[in-house]
């Protein structure tokens, strides 16, 4: 379901993904907190819509806020494959030291802890790496979206 918020004017493209921060401390006695900081921390989201409600001055975004819709949004993970089922839950396998790997935004994806199980909705397939430095056998897979509460 669509949310209306406030996000950065430079974010404020349909399709762009991002992971809500929570409050900085210079929102503090803005007068648009209550449009602004109204999602989940730590979830990602995706913006479906803009709204034609100009630009807002704001301590955190330089360029200023503006309003759009946005709903939670899927993200993709490697997962352990013994566990890579579409309609099972599963959780990341651990942290990886290996920045460089073409996998590691999908080992390490943003708005996803570890020790969290979350239901995967698809098996992509094989992860974008060609061996595992952990030595770990991946699948790529789908998580569905959490749905605000």
């Amino acid at each position: 379901m669509s949310q209306i918020t406030l996000i950065g004017e430079r974010l404020a493209d349909v399709g762009t993904e991002f992971v809500y921060g929570g409050e900085s401390s210079a929102c503090e006695g803005c007068p648009y907190r209550g449009q602004c900081l109204n999602l989940v921390e730590g979830r990602r989201y995706r913006v479906t819509g803009e709204r034609d409600s100009g630009t807002l001055e704001c301590a955190v975004h330089d360029t200023g806020v503006t309003a759009v819709e946005v709903e939670p949004a899927p993200v993709l993970a490697n997962v352990p494959a013994n566990a890579a089922y579409a309609g099972s839950k599963a959780e990341l396998a651990g942290s990886c030291p290996y920045t460089e790997c073409p996998s590691h935004e999908y080992c390490e994806p943003a708005g996803v802890e570890f020790d969290e199980e979350r239901q995967i909705t698809e098996v992509v397939g094989d992860p974008p790496h060609d061996f595992c430095m952990l030595d770990r056998d991946l699948k790529l897979v789908e998580f569905a979206a959490e749905e605000d509460a």
